[in-house]
C-alpha cells in the first residue's frame, strides 16, 4: 500500500475538517395545529399529515 510522503500541514488539516459541521435541521409548520415538525412526516402533536388525520389521537384524561 503507498504510503504518504509527508505529513500533512496543520492548516490543510483544519481546511478539510472545516466542512464537519451539524446543520440545523429544517422544519416546516403543521397546517392543522401549527407545530413544528420535518417535513414529509406526521405530526406528531394532532396526527395530520397532507390536510387528513392518519394516526388517531387518544382521548385524554384530566
Amino acid at each position: 500500500m503507498a504510503q504518504p510522503k509527508r505529513r500533512w500541514s496543520k492548516a490543510r488539516t483544519g481546511l478539510k475538517r472545516s466542512t464537519w459541521k451539524i446543520e440545523a435541521k429544517n422544519l416546516a409548520t403543521c397546517p392543522h395545529c401549527h407545530e413544528a415538525v420535518l417535513p414529509h412526516t406526521v405530526c406528531s402533536n394532532c396526527g395530520y399529515y397532507a390536510g387528513k388525520e392518519v394516526v388517531a389521537k387518544k382521548a385524554e384524561n384530566k
